[in-house]
């Protein structure tokens, strides 16, 4: 029975094909308004982790001021100094934990016809590769000991390493840095977190490093400072050691924290740590420490901005609007159809067998709704991305769920366009209808 409906649907599109495509190109402006907003927000919003995003937080200290406060109404500040980074990682009771900044340096590879280039930099400790799921192509990350004295080593990327060694294995090579020979100890795999979660405060959606190196090169190596930095008082003195003492905050800090146990008392170490440093005349407002996880982390640092958010919704609202006009255009369609209705009826059809027909004729017209919509979507993602450049890559893509998810709104919308229609069509009465004709 169902193929029947189908034919007689079909049959039915192609009696009046202009005012199937109105209706269907309705639709399908809707759904690609919609999907190119809901896509954004939907992996802008993803989790970049889940497999650990629960167990994985963000370590917040109030060294601030004590005439007001980071950000209103008590918010500490988004990042660590330098001091309590290295003390947390040297004290804090994590198994896995890691202070992190971004700096940048010049990598002079070897060999005729390459040139120099400004490399991204993430100072770091080892525990980063595995806190964050790190995949290596070739090697590993350094060891504990070089976490400790500074080791020149350093850890490729995958595009990093194509341009300085042609994608070889350059575990074991030399690459020269700002002026000094570092030891290549691994190279990883491609990798791209998008959002960049670890470090939102340089830009959640950047270009993941081209190197990561110990986190004490920042200090023996006097490393810029890339990012977001700082300070509610100046530093004391002057030069780069000055500023590592200073209260200026420029450094990251995460722990994994695999119970809820661990979390208590890794929380009860922060305010140990912090009364402590108030008997050193250091941080003079009230405890104020914070321990936030993966998601919570990139909601309190807005990740998906509010922008796109109120764009997805009147995309939203657009779609409501262009289903209102597919329910006229569908009230004229049924109108040219009382008589076969009526004929239907007289003969022993039931209503319900009535709605069905209608309802595989909906169905059809939301399909084709949805894949017009579809293509209108990947249209408008590739504007954005031509407009937005590498700052979007990876996120103007449709994907198979979304893909999915924007067949089924097609459907859904073109079923709920539909059902008044079908509704009014289907309660004409059939005597007064067969009089007529």
């Amino acid at each position: 029975m169902w193929l029947y409906y189908t034919r007689l649907a079909w049959l039915s599109l192609k009696r009046h094909p202009l005012l199937s495509l109105l209706m269907s190109g309705a639709i399908a402006l809707g759904i690609g308004a919609a999907m190119t907003t809901i896509t954004i927000n939907y992996l802008m919003s993803a989790d970049p982790i889940p497999e650990k995003s629960d167990r994985l937080f963000y370590v917040q200290l109030d060294n601030w001021s004590p005439n007001e406060p980071y950000d209103e109404p008590n918010e500490p500040p988004d990042q660590l100094t330098y001091t309590d980074a290295t003390a947390l990682k040297a004290q804090a009771p994590a198994q896995l934990q890691t202070a992190m900044a971004q700096s940048g340096g010049v990598i002079e590879p070897q060999g005729l016809g390459k040139e120099p280039f400004l490399a991204r930099l993430r100072l770091t400790h080892n525990d980063f590769f595995s806190m964050f799921n790190s995949p290596f192509l070739y090697g590993q990350g350094w060891s504990d000991s070089a976490d400790e004295t500074g080791d020149r080593s350093i850890v490729l990327s995958k595009s990093a390493n194509e341009e300085i060694f042609a994608g070889e294995n350059s575990v074991g090579r030399t690459v020269r840095l700002e002026g000094k020979e570092f030891r290549v100890v691994g190279v990883l795999d491609e990798w791209v977190l998008k959002p960049r979660f670890y470090d939102v405060t340089t830009g959640a959606f950047n270009e993941m490093e081209d190197a990561y190196l110990p986190f004490k090169l920042k200090e023996t190596m006097e490393l810029p400072n890339s990012g977001n930095t700082n300070c509610w008082k100046m530093p004391e003195g002057e030069g780069f050691k000055s500023f590592l003492t200073s209260e200026c905050v420029n450094f990251q800090f995460w722990a994994q924290l695999d119970s809820t146990q661990a979390k208590q008392e890794y929380m009860s170490f922060l305010n140990a740590y912090v009364e402590e440093q108030k008997k050193l005349g250091r941080f003079p407002r009230p405890l104020n420490n914070r321990l936030t996880d993966v998601m919570g982390w990139m909601e309190h640092e807005n990740v998906v901005d509010d922008d796109a958010e109120v764009m997805m919704y009147l995309s939203l609202m657009f779609l409501a609007v262009c289903l209102l006009n597919t329910i006229g255009l569908l009230l004229t369609k049924f109108s040219f159809k009382t008589g076969e209705i009526a004929l239907r009826r007289a003969v022993g059809a039931t209503r319900m067998q009535l709605y069905q027909q209608q309802f595989v004729e909906t169905v059809l017209i939301g399909i084709a709704g949805g894949i017009g919509g579809l293509i209108l979507a990947a249209l408008g993602l590739l504007g954005i991305e031509y407009l937005y450049g590498e700052q979007v890559n990876d996120l103007a893509s449709l994907n198979l769920p979304l893909l999915g998810i924007g067949i089924l709104l097609a459907i859904i919308s073109s079923v709920l366009a539909g059902a008044y229609p079908t509704w009014r069509t289907c309660r004409i009465p059939p005597a007064s209808q067969l009089k007529s004709e």
